[in-house]
């Protein structure tokens, strides 16, 4: 029951999956950046409603989900639940703001059709001008902060947002400005006297800590720590938790090193000075490129790779957990303090969630695991076959977000008897929706020895070939070679650069011959030196294909030069993996052993790497990995390719006949005889041995050998008859595996790929080159799941199976719970300990303390109406440590609720006063909420909590004229408590907008604002 955009998925494991990202959290980030538009689902029936009417075309099996109006693709989200807003940062610079009840679609509507209607932003403003929004967050005070390129960070003020929320429609423009004139550089508030440097390089994640009311910011391999309340900057550390004194060096552009190093190209003057010389330049140009691929290397592009950080969570005990590209989870206390490190996986961490006494974390592998706030394993299992970028909490399941934008909902009891039941029920449902495809690929491969082809010759390979074909994947060798060539390919790759005029030219011109734009649209290529690949789907096939990404392996010069090596295509073709690699092996008769070499290098380092926001694939059911008790996968240590569900291996392998000589070889061919010459062929007798392409398959060979050949010189007369006289053989070559064996060819679930080869030719007639092109027709099923029936199975056993009826309840449990008080007085700079127990005697539970809204009195002795602050945030004259936290059974957490003097001055928007003063001498009341969940639901039970502050009357302090921020101690930056930090005064005195000062003031009534 997982469908994503345009295609379905089968079932791994258990549970329920829909297309689109959740509005109830930041599981929307990956689907906003492919869509460029926000879309929504409900978490009730919708779930496992039938048919979506009027779906457009991909979305047939999606859950119903209503969608926004297209807008820039969407880097970051936070979730407003008080406002009933979504906050998202997109690449165009802005944060844009969606009302959650706008995002349901009305009663009767065609979910998800096209006519259904589509939701419009509430309020949106440029947040960065000329950088994308790359991270957000709501702080503990309701704040919106922002980070974007080069360690920018700015602060929102609620009161501002809330003001330009109360706008009528009319006023859009105006609440635009309003807000984006006031923002606060947060540069600016670093601490004194040079302690500690911002970082300047690009802000990819943050974190509100709402246990201690602070913030982290994250680089890939710095923190910075900051205090919510009064923003400033408390600390800044490195991934190994030393304290960063210095600013961090930026990296030497790559350009520099192409100009540095690669600058030998061989001209024909210089190939006529001897071969010694041009040999020995050559070489230079070579070396010269890996000396420039190392150096990169060494400067930080490459080797920072294995140690990033990639995600960051706050667990329900308040420890804050770090994931890290090389499978590293690292644990800090609230300060920034190291706490341990410990890894279960190879594969990079993509994101945490936590929930109760659970931490869930995802992995790029497709894996999920569980694990308790100690960090100590429950259990995991395979979520999908491509990262897991995000995961969100609702109801009783954990949902992972794919690369692609599918979703996949789990109990949260994973795993456990409830996963038995679901998985058992569904499997006696499967033929009811599963599926299968068909569709012809028709797969070529061509050494083209630097020449390029007439239209004549692209016809007579590809256009007869592909008239009844929906996948057209070829692959051509010796595009282009020589010295300077592989060196500026070796350059280009060092620094993510890749493409020929050459190549292009391939790309473009086979495509004319595909009819490309009208029959066949291209969905992937990717080239390495001399070696290209590309692949066209039919115009109705094409929505059945996505995420497509590409992969390069150098074999030659100590596997770093592409004049041999392999470039591979991953895609997904109704939901099944299937891989294309284009190889050209180690030449020459005698080295067999190394073209075997060339075939385990390529594949067991042929990495499909997708940077975040693109798309990537998903798999079927019978690659599910087991883990085992410590959360281990044993097999994640694969290769990728053999993750595929289909791999087809093409192109010029190299290997020759043996034990023949030339004249006889002729004579063979002449008579037809293949079946002799079969016998005498390397690459039969290797794989028949098992030295390479293990458990592969060849078609049967029934055309001529393909090399070589004089150029321009049609027929079998043909063959190299010149001083050499290479004994002709089968280069050319094309094999496969599907994911089924020999004994068991019935397509389903369980074996979803299963091939036959329909015709495996050569094209003797083209004389373009020294080889002749290969073509192999497959005719391939594909099994895969219906998911919208998949989800409506799912539904009925959830309805009906009454022991998983019963399980679900239990689930939801809340332990009892006692508040010591339901009303709180506060006088000036007064705390007061609030006491949670846990009444219940086996089990924890999670609380988390919000605040549901403020009011002031006003001067007629009323008061105003209760307003939330952005998710749940306190007014910054209360705090509240610690708001979250775990209470074991039978004991008693306190919680002390401090009152802070926080002092609004004027208020300033480029020199023009605004106001100020508006609430100092005002009661104050504020109504908090004690959320208590257990740690297998979402199920709350909630206490109110009234505190009161009585404010004397008196006059405010005079404004200070200057900025000023006492730094705390570099070894402990906020280690003191309410009643400490209550002798530091917090005063928000001009904020700093560029060479201007802004304020901020409180707003108390957004009814009385809508009428200003």
């Amino acid at each position: 029951m997982e469908p994503d955009d345009e295609r379905g998925r089968a079932p791994q494991r258990k549970g329920i999956s829909y297309s689109q990202p959740l509005a109830r959290d930041a599981v929307a980030q990956a689907a906003y950046a492919r869509h460029a538009a926000l879309s929504s689902h409900s978490l009730d029936d919708e779930l496992f409603a039938g048919s979506v009417v009027g779906a457009r075309r991909g979305d047939e099996e999606t859950a119903p989900f209503t969608e926004s109006v297209p807008a820039p693709p969407a880097l970051c989200v936070a979730v407003d639940s008080a406002n009933k807003l979504v906050w998202t940062g997109h690449k165009d610079g802005r944060i844009r703001s969606w009302r959650m009840d706008l995002a349901t679609a009305p009663a009767g509507a065609a979910d998800g059709g096209e006519n259904a209607p589509m939701f419009k932003e509430a309020l949106s403003w440029q947040a960065h001008s000329r950088t994308p929004v790359l991270s957000m967050v709501v702080t503990s005070y309701g704040e919106i902060w922002s980070g974007t390129e080069a360690g920018v960070i700015k602060a929102w003020p609620w009161d501002v947002i809330a003001k330009s929320l109360s706008l009528t429609p009319e006023e859009k423009y105006m609440a635009s400005c309003l807000v984006e004139n006031a923002y606060i550089d947060l540069r600016n508030y670093v601490t004194v006297g040079n302690m500690f440097s911002l970082p300047t390089t690009d802000v990819k994640h943050m974190l509100a800590d709402h246990c201690r009311a602070k913030v982290w910011s994250l680089t890939s391999m710095t923190f910075a720590l900051w205090d919510a309340r009064t923003r400033e900057l408390l600390k800044v550390f490195g991934m190994d938790g030393q304290v960063e004194s210095a600013r961090l060096e930026p990296l030497v552009m790559p350009e520099q090193f192409i100009e540095e190093e690669i600058k030998v190209k061989p001209t024909k003057k210089e190939k006529n000075q001897g071969s010694i010389t041009f040999l020995q330049k050559s070489w230079n140009a070579l070396i010269g490129a890996g000396g420039a691929v190392r150096r990169v290397a060494t400067k930080g592009t490459f080797v920072e790779d294995n140690r990033r950080t990639e995600t960051v969570a706050q667990a329900m005990d308040g420890a804050i957990w770090s994931g890290c590209t090389d499978g590293s989870i690292i644990m800090w206390d609230g300060n920034g303090n190291w706490l341990k490190e410990f890894s279960y996986h190879n594969s990079s961490v993509q994101c945490i969630k936590a929930l109760g006494e659970k931490v869930w974390v995802g992995y790029a592998s497709g894996a999920v695991q569980v694990m308790d706030v100690e960090g100590n394993p429950l259990g995991g299992w395979t979520g999908h076959s491509c990262p897991v970028i995000q995961m969100a909490i609702g109801g009783s399941y954990i949902f992972t977000l794919a690369h692609h934008g599918g979703i996949r909902g789990w109990p949260l009891t994973s795993p456990g008897p409830l996963d038995d039941i679901l998985r058992t029920e569904l499997a006696k449902r499967e033929l009811s929706y599963t599926r299968v495809e068909n569709i012809k690929m028709l797969v070529g491969t061509w050494n083209v020895a630097q020449e390029k082809a007439s239209p004549e010759s692209l016809w007579s390979w590809l256009g007869t070939a592909s008239s009844d074909v929906g996948l057209v994947v070829v692959g051509l060798q010796e595009v282009e070679m020589g010295a300077g060539v592989l060196a500026m390919a070796a350059a280009k790759e060092s620094v993510g650069l890749e493409g020929s005029a050459n190549g292009q030219w391939w790309i473009d011109n086979i495509g004319k011959t595909l009819d490309e734009g009208i029959s066949f649209h291209r969905v992937g290529s990717r080239q390495l030196a001399g070696l290209l690949i590309a692949a066209w789907a039919r115009t109705d096939l094409k929505p059945h294909i996505g995420d497509v990404d590409a992969a390069a392996v150098p074999c030659g010069f100590g596997r770093a030069i592409g004049n041999k090596g392999g470039v591979g295509l991953k895609m997904r073709v109704y939901d099944r993996r299937i891989c294309f690699v284009n190889n050209h092996f180690a030449a020459h008769l005698e080295n067999v052993a190394r073209r075997n070499a060339d075939f385990d290098h390529i594949y067991r380092t042929m990495n499909f790497n997708k940077p975040h926001g693109s798309a990537a694939s998903d798999t079927s059911v019978q690659l599910h990995k087991a883990v085992n008790a410590n959360g281990n996968q044993p097999d994640e240590d694969r290769p990728e390719l053999a993750e595929a569900d289909m791999v087809v291996f093409l192109g010029d392998f190299n290997y020759r006949l043996y034990g023949i000589t030339y004249d006889e070889a002729r004579d063979m061919v002449s008579q037809r005889s293949f079946d002799w010459l079969r016998e005498r062929d390397q690459l039969r007798a290797e794989m028949k041995a098992g030295n390479v392409f293990q458990g592969m398959r060849e078609g049967f060979i029934r055309f001529p050998p393909t090399y070589k050949f004089q150029r321009h010189q049609p027929g079998l007369a043909g063959y190299d008859s010149g001083e050499k006289k290479r004994i002709p053989a089968w280069c050319d070559r094309i094999v496969y595996r599907d994911s089924c064996s020999e004994t068991i060819r019935e397509c389903s679930l369980e074996c979803p790929v299963v091939a036959a080869i329909t015709s495996y030719e050569a094209c003797m007639d083209v004389t373009d080159s020294d080889h002749k092109p290969v073509n192999c027709m497959f005719s391939v099923d594909l099994a895969r799941v219906n998911e919208l029936i998949r989800r409506q199975e799912y539904g009925k056993i959830i309805e009906s199976n009454e022991k998983l009826h019963c399980l679900l309840q239990e689930s939801r449990h809340v332990p009892d719970t006692i508040i010591s008080t339901n009303n709180i007085i506060l006088e000036n700079e007064e705390t007061v300990v609030l006491r949670i127990t846990n009444n219940c005697g086996s089990k924890k539970f999670a609380f988390e303390i919000l605040c549901e809204g403020q009011s002031t009195s006003k001067q007629d002795g009323t008061k105003t109406d209760f307003i939330p602050r952005a998710s749940f945030g306190l007014p910054h004259w209360l705090e509240v440590q610690p708001s979250i936290g775990l209470i074991e059974p039978g004991e008693t957490m306190e919680v002390n609720v401090h009152h802070e003097n926080y002092y609004t001055q004027e208020e300033f928007v480029d020199g023009v006063v605004q106001g100020g003063w508006c609430e100092l001498t005002r009661d104050k009341e504020a109504v908090l909420l004690v959320n208590v969940t257990g740690s297998t639901s979402t199920e709350t039970v909630t206490h109110r909590i009234n505190v009161r502050h009585c404010c004397a009357a008196s006059s405010p302090p005079a404004p200070a004229n200057v900025l000023s921020i006492t730094a705390p101690p570099g070894d402990a930056p906020s280690s003191e408590g309410p009643t400490e930090r209550s002798s530091r005064k917090s005063q928000s005195n001009h904020l700093q907008r560029s060479d201007a000062h802004f304020g901020a003031s409180e707003v108390h009534d957004l009814h009385r604002l809508r009428n200003m």
